[in-house]
């Protein structure tokens, strides 16, 4: 015990240095997590910008396991590239399910002194992300302010009935390719994706009108159509009897020339037998045709000394088709 006793003046030194140790410790884990803050990963969806002391030094770095100084040297702002996001001018989806309007961003006037009310939605994603994250103080802003006057503008050179029906698409496209140049000019560093119109109607005061003027515009490509389709009916049937009687025409002219042909090469023929014996053959055709006439008419034979034979005289009357 006394031994003890005499012992912890001789311990009293080594407190120290194990402290010192666990500081040591606690100082490299430290400078170690400090270290590990310069390694950093972009996801294949991500770009990234790094700043040192707010000056950009990366202005974009691509996926992957980067370096940096580390923390507050340098810092690393990540952004999803990608991503589609989504802005909504003439009103929110809220505004929209509820039938509430907000006239003063959703009215746009047109060529011919119009009012119509329009809900477009533009989608854009992040080209450039140092120009995204510094050159504009709110993006949104931006693009709103830019595909409003683009919008505005082009509504203003067509009129309602064009906006409403088939300009739409051209609209839209029109729209996004001129906003995309006024943002590139900010340089702000988005890529427009789209601009679709999702809804364009007259204001509710003048609805009525419209849907009016929409039946009727209906009715009149309905009878227009129909006409149209009458038409198309009827002149290919009226041609087809055209041509039918045509080609009946020409076929009875072909009948008629070769009939006229035959009969003159049969003539022909026969005047020249005829003439190689005339007399002969002058009698037989005079005896065929007596012989084709003489039954069908009645008749009184005269000798050559005027006597006539009454015995050949029939009773009665002639028969049907007989001649006196």
């Amino acid at each position: 015990m006394k031994l003890l006793d005499a012992e912890p003046g001789l311990l009293a030194p080594a407190a120290p240095q194990g402290e010192w140790t666990r500081r040591r410790k606690i100082a490299a884990g430290v400078v170690a997590l400090w270290l590990l803050t310069s390694v950093y990963i972009v996801a294949a969806d991500q770009q990234a910008v790094v700043t040192r002391f707010g000056a950009v030094v990366e202005p974009r770095v691509m996926p992957g396991i980067h370096l940096s100084l580390p923390w507050p040297l340098d810092r690393v702002t990540k952004l999803k590239v990608r991503q589609l996001q989504r802005l909504v001018i003439g009103g929110s989806l809220p505004d929209t399910v509820t039938g509430r309007l907000q006239p003063l961003i959703s009215q746009f006037l047109t060529g011919d002194q119009n009012i119509i009310h329009m809900r477009v939605v533009v989608q854009y994603s992040v080209g450039i992300p140092a120009d995204y994250l510094f050159r504009s103080e709110d993006v949104g802003k931006l693009i709103t302010s830019a595909v409003d006057a683009e919008l505005a503008r082009r509504i203003a050179a067509r009129s309602v009935d064009a906006v409403l029906t088939t300009e739409k698409a051209a609209i839209q496209e029109e729209v996004r390719a001129a906003a995309q140049k006024v943002i590139n000019d900010y340089r702000a560093g988005v890529l427009l994706a789209s601009v679709n119109i999702e809804s364009a109607s007259p204001p509710p005061e003048a609805a009525d009108a419209f849907r009016d003027v929409a039946s009727a515009r209906a009715d009149s490509a309905r009878i227009v159509n129909e006409a149209q389709g009458y038409a198309n009916d009827v002149i290919p049937k009226a041609r087809g009897q055209a041509q039918q009687m045509l080609e009946s025409s020409m076929a009875y002219k072909e009948k008629k020339i070769n009939e006229a042909i035959g009969d003159a090469a049969r003539f022909t023929q026969v005047a020249a037998e005829y003439a190689k014996a005339s007399d002969v053959n002058g009698r037989r055709i005079y005896m065929e045709t007596m012989e084709e006439i003489l039954p069908r008419i009645r008749k009184l034979i005269v000798d050559k000394n005027g006597n006539l034979d009454l015995t050949i005289i029939r009773k009665g009357s002639p028969p049907p088709g007989e001649k006196k």
